[in-house]
């Protein structure tokens, strides 16, 4: 073996500490946001059709859980959603989207007017396996677009809801590898 060889890669030499970015955030992994350490324990992803993915991780910190998303338009768009129980938007949603097939085109919830931005069907992911899961999803905004709102329907009366706001990248830092399954 000479010199040149022991400085050589080995093509199969795999690096655990490359490509730790936010795209590549893998179920155990670990990140700092908002002055907290979060784990990841979900790496997902919807399948809206025409080569439409959008991602998603889920972040557990000590005493929260929230949901990293990752939509790729003409650029990347990163948002933070956390759930909401669905009932806390009222009963009329619910009973609207069964009797019409779509929620209302404005929402109030917490004092603030959501307007819809799109509505999308496709199939959910977890932990990227499987065959996937329907699922229909309807996207809202409030007037400053720095608020979100969105609604998914499981099945017939399966509903989550959730509320969200958009974040940058570098707001997520100290990413490291963690235990994984």
């Amino acid at each position: 073996m000479g010199i040149k060889d022991f400085f050589k890669k080995k093509k199969n030499d795999l690096d655990p500490l490359a490509d730790l970015s936010l795209t590549n955030l893998k179920k155990g992994y670990l990140v700092d946001y908002d002055l907290k350490t979060w784990e990841v324990v979900a790496s997902n992803y919807y399948d809206w059709g025409d080569g439409d993915i959008s991602y998603e991780w889920q972040l557990k910190s000590v005493d929260e859980v929230v949901y990293l998303e990752k939509e790729s338009d003409d650029e990347e768009e990163w948002s933070l959603n956390r759930k909401i129980n669905f009932s806390r938007l009222g009963p009329k949603i619910k009973e609207q989207i069964v009797e019409t097939g779509d929620p209302p085109d404005e929402i109030v919830f917490d004092g603030m007017t959501y307007y819809r931005e799109e509505m999308a069907g496709g199939h959910f992911y977890k932990d990227g396996h499987g065959p996937g899961k329907e699922v229909l999803r309807w996207s809202y905004e409030d007037d400053s677009g720095r608020c979100y709102l969105g609604i998914e329907q499981w099945g017939e009366a399966d509903f989550d809801a959730a509320k969200g706001e958009p974040v940058e990248e570098y707001q997520f830092i100290n990413i490291l590898p963690g235990k994984q399954d």
